[in-house]
């Protein structure tokens, strides 16, 4: 017989879906379908208003005196000064200059650049933005195909989520309880694959068709050996210095990442003071928005502590166990179900939706199942973890609501099409799915540098 208090959970996820295309803030919408249910719960008598002051303590030891968390601030922070620092732009020219006898090499020096960016900032928005008003002009003054060229800066603007330090690992290992810095070491070889594969695209249909990608001009550069180690020197060796300032400090032991995101926050003002950009006017800025950002966050983290909590007290953990159960999938097939969800909520959502509504709720089922050889079970959670991370790269390019793709197009030459834009990013969706899928067959991608480190 139908039971209206045993669903309760699944009307919480049906009205969260249809809330968060109202426009409202996410923060706002999580919080305020959480509080609601709690109500609902109260008048069908399975929740009571006690619980309510459950939350109190939750989102204080949860969010606000959680150590953890404080390096989303201070990485937030790092990329918002490179931003300002001009770091970005001389690393683009010392990219294009090096890679310029390369088939495809001013994508390919974008794709790298989106790659290093990715390992100091993490902040996608700033990322995508940066690459379009820099490269893009000088792409299509080159008569790079519009689709390529928009397709390359799209894709190589969010790896900064995947590849550390990455805002949302930092966001998915609170979630999951689970070591951020063991979460950072698992994703790097994943991140540097697929821009590995983003490479490899670009270098085949550049030798295919020189049309979509003519090489640069000879002229273009240093013209002597000690000027292109001066350019080197300049454009090159900071942003590097400070992936190992960052990565270097986390991999070998030698800080937290709560204290490597300080160091990359000190070594970004040290950079810009390096680049005689730190004036009182961008410190400003770049203190401003961080604070916004930060707060914009934390805000959608206490609506999602209130979520969760209404959600598991009104039994969602048990219905999911339950559901899976009952269809029998086993454990790939669950994985695969999941992992299409993900991608379907992609085309919809921004990825700290997703992650803040499926980690909860997913997570303790994945951790239950038994996928044998195939990977330790110790290992099944971060192996988990890292797919999801790669899946959502898809979510900042798929339509209608790619934000990287609107990001772009924001500030984007007016001759740039939004139709361009979107057949552009088709190939490199499928190569994230590649992506997705060797990870998904070869857990040790994944999983061999941590173990390595922890053994």
């Amino acid at each position: 017989m139908f039971d209206i208090i045993d669903f309760l959970p699944l009307f919480m996820f049906a009205v969260l879906g249809l809330l968060l295309f109202s426009g409202y803030p996410v923060g706002f919408v999580l919080g305020g379908v959480g509080l609601g249910f709690g109500f609902v719960g109260m008048y069908f008598d399975v929740f009571s208003f006690i619980e309510f002051f459950n939350l109190v303590s939750r989102i204080w030891g949860g969010i606000a005196d959680n150590l953890v968390l404080v390096a989303i601030p201070m990485f937030i922070f790092m990329g918002t000064m490179l931003e300002k620092s001009g770091v970005a732009a001389d690393l683009l020219h010392c990219l294009q200059v090096l890679l310029r006898r390369v088939p495809g090499g001013l994508a390919m020096a974008v794709t790298a650049m989106g790659t290093i960016m990715a390992a100091t900032t993490g902040i996608i928005g700033a990322s995508v933005v940066m690459m379009t008003l820099m490269a893009l002009p000088v792409m299509l003054e080159r008569k790079y195909n519009p689709e390529l060229a928009t397709g390359t800066i799209a894709a190589s603007g969010p790896l900064g989520i995947l590849i550390p330090p990455s805002i949302m690992l930092v966001i998915m290992a609170d979630l999951l309880a689970r070591s951020v810095g063991n979460l950072f070491v698992a994703a790097v070889i994943p991140g540097f694959i697929l821009s590995g594969i983003y490479f490899v695209y670009i270098f085949l249909i550049s030798s295919w068709k020189p049309s979509l990608a003519p090489p640069l001009p000879k002229e273009i550069g240093p013209k002597t050996t000690g000027e292109l180690w001066i350019m080197i020197l300049r454009g090159f060796v900071p942003p590097l210095f400070l992936i190992f300032m960052v990565l270097g400090s986390i991999v070998f032991g030698w800080a937290t990442p709560t204290e490597a995101a300080g160091v990359g926050a000190f070594g970004a003002i040290l950079l810009a003071v390096l680049n005689r950009r730190l004036t009182r006017k961008v410190l400003s800025d770049v203190v401003e928005r961080s604070a916004l950002t930060g707060a914009m966050l934390f805000f959608i983290f206490i609506g999602a502590t209130a979520f969760s909590y209404t959600f598991r007290s009104l039994g969602g953990d048990d219905l999911v166990v339950d559901l899976v159960e009952g269809f029998g999938f086993g454990p790939w097939g669950v994985l695969f179900v999941i992992m299409g969800v993900v991608f379907f909520l992609g085309f919809f959502f921004d990825w700290i939706e997703i992650t803040l509504i499926i980690l909860p709720v997913f997570a303790p089922v994945i951790d239950l199942l038994d996928f044998g050889d195939h990977i330790a079970h110790k290992d099944v959670v971060y192996w988990f973890a890292i797919l999801v991370a790669i899946n959502l790269q898809t979510s900042f390019l798929t339509p209608p609501f790619g934000f990287a793709l609107f990001y772009m197009k924001g500030v984007a030459p007016p001759e740039v099409k939004i139709q361009q834009i979107y057949r552009g990013i088709i190939p490199f969706v499928l190569l994230q799915l590649v992506g997705l899928g060797l990870v998904m067959r070869f857990p040790d991608i994944a999983m061999w540098l941590p173990n390595k480190l922890l053994d």
